[in-house]
């Protein structure tokens, strides 16, 4: 059977995290969250106290650090950083991180590693144009901003409490106009890309849009 590589991309709380988990672990595929890579490594920066614009300390940083992401849980160096990664600083600090262009080509280089043996699922802002442009699935999941900032801002996962949504919007666009603005690997739905609008649509029928599609490309 085909081993395929099928990238997920789009803006924050569009709801990519779930599906790609749920697909993946329905297709008995590997995950890998690529947006977590860059968050660790902009936790690790902090933590050691490195300006997060220093491309070079930085890089260097993500070129010998130990990253892993298992069964939900997200190590970097021994550290799990699983929740810690999940805030509205880590957030900001993430998006300054991924604009380095040094710190995006080691990412980037151990993403292709990872899903190149495909049976992957990988989700992030550049997978079907930047990191598997010739990815054998692509989508772009998108929903309102207001949409998605009612779900970011119910997620204790990312706030720590349920946040005013206001503020939570505010901060997606703020990250929106980063993402999509930036030099390197912008924000950007690959043409080939099937996108997917899910503001009203339920996550399991979303899963099921997929998988359909998926099963069309292997049985093709």
């Amino acid at each position: 059977m085909k081993r395929l590589v099928i990238a997920i991309d789009g803006p924050s709380g569009a709801g990519k995290g779930t599906l790609a988990r749920t697909v993946a672990e329905r297709l008995g595929y590997r995950h890998v969250d690529t947006g977590a890579m860059y968050r660790a490594v902009a936790w690790k920066a902090a933590h050691e106290g490195l300006p997060l614009d220093d491309d070079a300390q930085v890089s260097e940083l993500a070129r010998r650090a130990k990253y892993e992401q298992a069964d939900g849980q997200i190590t970097i160096d021994g550290h799990d950083v699983t929740r810690a990664i999940r805030t509205p600083e880590i957030d900001k600090a993430s998006a300054s991180v991924a604009r380095l262009p040094h710190v995006r080509q080691i990412l980037v280089d151990q993403q292709r590693a990872l899903g190149a043996g495909g049976a992957v699922v990988m989700e992030g802002r550049d997978i079907g144009t930047v990191v598997f442009p010739q990815a054998d699935l692509k989508f772009y999941i998108d929903a309102s901003p207001e949409e998605r900032a009612r779900r970011r801002a119910a997620d204790p996962a990312h706030t720590g409490s349920p946040s005013n949504i206001a503020t939570v919007q505010s901060n997606l666009v703020a990250r929106d106009k980063s993402d999509s603005t930036r030099s390197v690997a912008p924000l950007a739905k690959a043409e080939d890309a099937i996108y997917i609008d899910t503001t009203s649509m339920p996550i399991d029928v979303v899963v099921h849009r997929v998988l359909m599609l998926v099963a069309e490309k292997l049985e093709g």
